[in-house]
């Protein structure tokens, strides 16, 4: 099992396991599948300012975790958001999202970032015990910011202090 930078030809599968959890889960707000070339564009745009690993095993991509943009004011150059998706088939409890995240925190500290925030939609107890081992803390929740699949869904928001200082600050 290995943890590497994204690369191009990462697309299709990636984009294979992102629109699983949007035709099926309400774990992302997005509604309709997305074309591999949306998904190899969004890597792009993405990798062009912060980190994106996936996880690997034996040549099968297991899950990707990335940051992005946490707002678009200046202020906030320091903060970004982190997603994270795992194979829908892909073994439980083996620590893969763990690995993925530890390898995207180290990152995220040696670039400097000071906070990361995960947005989680609720229910997720899955998500919500990996980052809170990871030293995440509820910041608190929005009730019924999202409608999918004919329910209101509310959104809880975590955040984790990076132990490396933004430089200049």
């Amino acid at each position: 099992m290995i943890v590497r930078d994204v690369e191009p030809d990462d697309a299709a599968a990636l984009c294979a396991i992102y629109n699983h959890y949007i035709e099926h889960t309400i774990v992302t707000f997005e509604e309709q599948p997305l074309h591999q070339e949306t998904f190899a564009r969004r890597i792009l745009e993405t990798t062009a300012r912060y980190p994106w690993l996936v996880l690997e095993e034996e040549g099968n991509l297991l899950g990707y975790a990335y940051a992005s943009e946490w707002k678009s004011r200046s202020a906030f150059r320091y903060t970004v958001e982190s997603s994270i998706y795992l194979h829908p088939e892909a073994p439980r409890r083996r620590g893969y999202g763990r690995r993925l995240y530890e390898g995207l925190l180290t990152l995220l500290a040696r670039e400097g970032y000071h906070q990361v925030i995960a947005a989680i939609t609720q229910p997720n107890d899955a998500s919500m015990a990996l980052h809170q081992a990871l030293g995440f803390v509820k910041a608190g929740c929005f009730h019924e910011v999202g409608y999918k699949f004919h329910r209101w869904i509310d959104v809880a928001y975590l955040e984790l202090r990076l132990e490396k200082p933004a430089e200049g600050v």
